[in-house]
Order: C-alpha cells, then structure tokens, then sequence
C-alpha cells in the first residue's frame, strides 16, 4: 500500500469553522480514513493511503463550500460527509444545502441535511398524501412542519392542522387536571415547539384565534371533511387501523396530507394491530400516495442518538433471528413427532 501526500487549500477565516473545537473535525476525518492531517501556512496535507487520503481530501472540501456559503459546521455535516465518501457517492451536502424550505423567527434557514431528508421534501412537495417514515431524529415531522408553514405563508393552503393520537407512551398518567384543551396539551407540545421555533409565538396565537391553525387529538377528526388544508398526523404508528381509515378518507380537495411515524416505538396494547402498519400494506400501490423511509443515516440530532438508534435496529435483529430459529426447531420438532 503506497501513502502518498495530498494538499487541500483552506483559507485562514474558513479554517476555525472547519477544524472544530480542539480540531475535532479534523481528529474524526483522520479516524475514519486512517490518514494525518497537518495544517501549515493556510494548506491541510493529507498523508495516507491513495484512496484514503483522496476521499479525507473530498470531505474537507465539501465542508470548505459549506464554510463559504455561510453554514456553521455541524458534528452531523462532518459524519455525513465521511459516510458519503465512505460508500464512494457522488451526492454533496452543497447540493443539499441549496434547498432551503423556509426560515425560523429567529432567521435560520430550514434546510434537508441528508439525502434521505431532501427525497422526503420532494415528495411533499409533489404529492398529495405522503407518509414519513423512520426513527427518532430524522426530522420527519419538523420538516413536514416546515413545509406546511411555507405552504400556509404562500397561501397554497388556506389552513393548517396538526393532529396526533392521544396515547401514552408505556405508562399511565391517569386523569390530567384542568379544562379539555389542558388535558389534550401534553400529548401535542412537540407540535407546539415545533410551530413555535417556526412560526413564532404571536403569529401562531393570532392565526390560532382565527381558526386558520388547529392542533387537535385524532379522535376529533371524526365526520369532518379538510378541504384546502395542510394536515399532520404525527404518531402515526399509535393510531388503530380504524383510526387511520377514518383519518384518511377526511381529506377534501385542495388538500396535502403528510403521516409521520416511526414503526419501532409503538405504544398500543401487544394484541393491537398498528394502523400505520396495515395502511403501508392497502395502500402500497395507489398512485399520488409516497412513501418515504428515513433511516438511522438520517438522523440529525446528537451524534449519540444515531449511535442508539444503530444499536437498537441491531438488538432487534438478532432477537428476531433468534426468534425465527426457534420457530424453526419447534416446526422441525413437531414434524418429527
């Protein structure tokens, strides 16, 4: 194996912003790749295996075009990068970066960070029933948020409705003091924060009172008609197939429906079926409907939460495997007998 140096120029204001804090950035490039990487007089020279040293080089200057645009690097851009270059494709986080879907009150843009979150934008954007599916952290309902907002400020849509079924999650809270709206509130303050950061406080409170936004439990879908709406089902892995016909035959004309939910985090009885589960299956070949499956590459929160999700799909798989060994010397056992 022949090592060779390659030099990658990195301008001095850009390289704080690249490197990290105590160059983490850098140390975890060099990790993955098995290079070194030494800064001197505004150059980076990588020394490494050929290939090695070649992909480390492509994921600097992936992060230097974000650097320039005016991104702050993030843990999450750099492990991406390197998982692009590590799967050799040809696909670049400045190609994502150049899709901004709206911005925050605070002006920070809203923008897919993955491939597998810029396929699931597009189909929102080009369907009318789309459903989101993957594990926690994949921005599944945040970017469906985001995009119901841009829709509702560009007037493609007359309102907004967000819904969820009120279920707990593996544990019992009993009865919640205060009036219907109190009692319903808890089960839907991730939509609230989410239109908060979005939308802001007052704008959201003033089109509230206008009825122009509603944030209801999906037991209250029932024998309403949502023409010209934006509408997200969010959790819809807790819904009863039941739940889940009478949500979707709701829909009116004008109307975008986006259902979000992760399949490993039901919290409905053992014997219960899951209404996502059984939607995915009738519905699977009915034009104008997308699905779209976000993965644990897709995570974009703490580095740690890709991690957990990794090693949950794991501890599942071998305890499905296990699962159908047995099932297999029961089915062996019998036929002898």
């Amino acid at each position: 194996m022949s090592i060779v140096e390659t030099i990658a120029s990195v301008p001095v204001e850009h390289e704080k912003n690249i490197f990290g804090q105590f160059d983490q950035y850098t140390k975890k490039i060099e990790r993955a790749f098995h290079v070194t990487i030494v800064s001197r007089d505004g150059e980076l020279r990588i020394v490494g295996a050929q290939r090695a040293a070649s992909r480390a080089k492509g994921v600097i200057l992936q992060l230097l075009e974000l650097s320039k645009r005016g991104n702050v690097i993030q843990e999450q851009n750099v492990d991406y990068a390197i998982s692009l270059a590590m799967e050799d494709d040809s696909s670049s986080l400045v190609e994502l970066d150049g899709d901004c879907i709206c911005h925050t009150i605070n002006g920070k843009p809203i923008k897919p960070k993955t491939l597998g979150q810029q396929r699931y934008v597009e189909a929102m954007r080009s369907n009318m029933i789309v459903f989101g599916l993957g594990p926690a952290g994949t921005g599944k309902t945040y970017l469906a948020m985001a995009v119901g907002v841009t829709a509702f400020k560009n007037e493609d849509v007359s309102r907004i409705i967000l819904t969820r079924p009120a279920i707990e999650a593996g544990e019992k809270l009993g009865f919640l003091p205060g009036d219907l709206q109190s009692k319903v509130d808890p089960y839907l303050r991730p939509l609230y924060d989410a239109l908060y950061q979005i939308m802001g406080a007052e704008s959201y409170a003033k089109n509230m009172e206008k009825g122009l936004i509603e944030v209801a439990p999906l037991a209250y879908m029932r024998g309403r008609t949502l023409d010209n709406a934006f509408i997200i089902l969010d959790e819809a892995q807790n819904t009863t197939p039941a739940q889940m016909k009478m949500f979707l035959t709701r829909i009116g004309f004008g109307s975008k429906v986006i259902i979000t939910g992760d399949l490993s985090q039901k919290d409905l009885p053992k014997d219960q079926p899951s209404g996502l589960d059984v939607a995915l299956k009738v519905l699977k070949n009915v034009e104008e409907i997308s699905f779209c499956n976000l993965t644990s590459r897709d995570v974009v929160r703490h580095p740690l939460v890709q991690k957990i999700v990794n090693a949950y799909e794991e501890y599942e798989s071998r305890k499905d495997a296990r699962q159908a060994g047995q099932r297999r010397r029961r089915e062996g056992n019998d036929h002898n007998l």
